[in-house]
């Protein structure tokens, strides 16, 4: 058996494999520890399959887990009290930063700060050539001096990045030695380890943020193996990346960085497979939850990635400088909380009620109008099913709240200003979707948009008209897309080495030394993984740019490619080709700088889950009729749906809602509804 845990701002995700049989529960979750909700989770599923934690946990192979733990403690500023040691005459490398400014005419805006400050950050004596040879002697009793100074500054984590550590770690791996033997048990981040980059702000980006984690992330995965083990769990434990892989979880320790986006990076691998399952090759992939909505692509059968992932605003957060799946998120959940200003404009997020109070409906404390409060009150919602009929909803006090903080000042009636909320939300959701199509040469009328998330259905139909897509797909696991994209996904390790090789200087002995290393590191990464490790590649690729330009593009390439007679002819072909296809345009006439290589091992540790849950029993479309209020209506009697009662040969015509324990999805007037034999829901507009 496995369990795959996804611990959302709202709601604990848990999605069971019993035998090939999917099926998913709901918790809280829990503040300020989430193992908490995590086993709250695991209770429910025990009550409802009339088991015990215990018993349910000793069944359990594999437990998958993503979590907000690791962006959490960053955005809080939660993070250890973290130094930075950097080469002498280079203390401003997260001052400088990279990058541009989001209103660069607009001078009251105020220059970030570091993610380190400079006051704990420290200069390293030595230096080395960008060919490997040393410039400069590293000091060892500088080091020294160093580090008593950051004892008595109290530093609990330490980053390390020197010039050029890329071609020759010798002198960072000297200060990591020195750290180990006279700060034992701080932990350290070695930026060439970690990420191999030539950017040095990248580099040292990735290294700091991942060095301020460690703390935190080691204490956090060791009480989750603590706890789950004393509750009776046995089976291995992999956390979820932000590269859309598995890794072990003590791996995940020694770089907590890999789960800063953990959770968003499963709903596309989740997307792919279902819009595939519809015959769709490009999809958007949307994950509505209840602080955050998530948007992702899936072109051609793949899964985007980007290097410029920031945490926080675009220029003024902080740059991750670490590959991830390409997720925009916004604050536009169902918690996302709606207001009106001194002005009289309606605004919906960034700020969410999150599960703690919650939207009002919830009863638990609220005093703010939600997107949920104003689904509730629009009728899409029913207050007596909601998870399922373990929750009830209190429908008067979520529109006693919009009309109190919306209606009135605004001058609307109830039913319109939770209307508005709903088509704020819907037009905020949309230009986040633009950001990573249109704004990108991607024609969306040419995508299914895939629903998930417990939110997804409010206005998934409304974002697809709005972007003329003629299909949505809501699974049957919408409401936890990324735990069930867990179930999907491979164990990966990331394995790269920076290697200037100009093509009209290819030196194919050297080629073949570096890929011939980064296989073997990825061997014994499979070794690493176990027995039970099957179906394993390697994913093979260079890092290449044209010698005028700044960036560099990924290019595969495979190990009969880098054989052949004509390699070099080959990898530029392929790199002209990669070109084209991001940029539309190419320049066969030009060289081409390698300028690092890459190796991605992937493997599987167990089969690729069916991600549909078990179908149950039903006699036939059953409805019951309430008052929903729409846009083109009014407020009309229309029918509600029970999901599991569907008959996938009865098509279901808007207006109505199709609901479950876990979501509700609004047909809108227009749209037509059917259930796939397998489960999820395909609505045509």
């Amino acid at each position: 058996m496995r369990l795959s845990i996804d611990v959302g701002g709202t709601f604990t995700d848990l999605v069971m494999d019993r035998g090939g049989v999917l099926s998913m529960y709901k918790a809280a979750t829990t503040y300020p520890d989430p193992v908490d909700g995590i086993l709250d989770a695991v209770a429910v599923a025990a009550e409802q399959t009339g088991g015990t934690v215990a018993g349910l946990l000793a069944e359990t192979d594999l437990l998958f887990h993503s979590t907000t733990r690791a962006i959490n403690a960053v955005v809080t500023g939660r993070t250890a009290r973290t130094a930075l040691l950097v080469s002498a005459g280079h203390p401003d490398i997260l001052v400088i930063r990279e990058g541009g400014r989001t209103d660069p005419f607009n001078y009251q805006i105020p220059y970030p700060p570091p993610y380190i400050p400079r006051s704990l950050t420290f200069e390293v004596p030595g230096r080395i050539w960008a060919d490997g040879r040393e410039m400069a002697p590293f000091e060892e009793a500088t080091v020294l001096e160093i580090i008593t100074a950051m004892r008595a500054a109290g530093v609990e984590a330490v980053a390390v990045s020197l010039i050029w550590s890329i071609v020759n770690p010798a002198h960072e791996l000297a200060v990591g030695r020195l750290i180990e033997a006279h700060l034992p048990g701080v932990p350290y981040t070695l930026s060439h380890q970690l990420n191999p980059t030539v950017r040095e702000y990248r580099r040292t980006s990735s290294a700091a943020i991942d060095a301020s984690l460690k703390p935190i992330m080691q204490g956090y995965m060791h009480a989750l193996k603590t706890r789950l083990g004393e509750a009776g769990l046995k089976g291995r434990i992999f956390a979820v990346t932000s590269q859309g892989g598995l890794v072990d979880v003590d791996d995940l320790s020694e770089r907590p960085i890999l789960a800063l986006n953990s959770g968003p990076s499963m709903a596309p691998v989740a997307g792919r497979y279902f819009s595939a399952e519809e015959g769709w090759d490009a999809a958007i992939v949307t994950d509505a939850g209840g602080t955050t909505y998530d948007v992702s692509l899936v072109k051609d059968g793949v899964i985007p990635w980007t290097r410029d992932t920031w945490l926080g605003t675009i220029y003024r957060g902080h740059l991750t400088g670490f590959p991830s799946v390409d997720v925009k998120s916004i604050g536009a959940g169902g918690g996302s909380i709606a207001r009106v200003d001194a002005s009289g404009l309606l605004h919906v997020g960034p700020e969410s009620a999150g599960s703690t109070p919650g939207p009002v409906c919830y009863g638990r404390g609220g005093t703010r109008p939600t997107v949920t409060d104003a689904a509730v009150v629009l009728g899409y919602i029913d207050p007596g099913f909601f998870l399922g009929g373990r929750m009830g909803l209190a429908r008067d006090a979520a529109r006693e709240v919009v009309e109190r903080d919306v209606a009135l000042p605004l001058g609307l009636s109830v039913e319109d200003a939770a209307l508005a909320i709903i088509d704020l939300a819907t037009e905020q959701m949309v230009n986040a979707i633009e950001d990573i199509t249109v704004k990108q040469g991607i024609d969306p009328t040419g995508t299914a948009i895939i629903g998930g998330g417990g939110a997804a259905g409010i206005n998934t139909v409304l974002i697809a008209r709005r972007l003329r897509c003629s299909t949505v797909i809501v699974p049957d696991v919408c409401a936890a897309l990324s735990a069930a994209g867990a179930m999907m996904s491979e164990l990966t390790r990331d394995f790269a080495v920076t290697a200037i090789m100009p093509t009209r200087l290819f030196d194919p002995a050297r080629a073949q030394a570096i890929v011939a290393d980064l296989t073997a590191k990825a061997e014994a990464f499979f070794a690493a993984a176990g027995a039970d490790a099957f179906d394993k590649r390697i994913d093979l690729a260079i890092e290449g740019r044209y010698p005028s330009q700044v960036w560099e593009i990924e290019v595969p390439f495979t190990p009969a490619d880098l054989g052949a007679p004509d390699a070099v002819a080959r990898l530029v072909a392929a790199f002209h080709a990669r070109h084209q296809d991001l940029f539309s345009f190419r320049d066969d006439g030009d060289d081409v700088e390698i300028m690092g290589w890459r190796a991605v091992a992937r493997c599987r540790v167990a089969e690729e889950s069916r991600a549909h849950l078990a179908p149950q029993p039903g006699g036939g479309p059953k409805a019951v009729h309430r008052t929903m209020t729409f846009r083109e209506t009014g407020p009309v009697e229309a029918p509600a749906f029970r999901w599991d009662d569907l008959d996938p040969a009865e098509p279901v015509v808007g207006p109505a809602v199709i609901e479950s324990s876990f979501t509700s999805v609004v047909i809108n007037p227009g749209a037509t509804a059917r259930k796939k034999p397998s489960g999820q829901l395909v609505i045509s507009l």
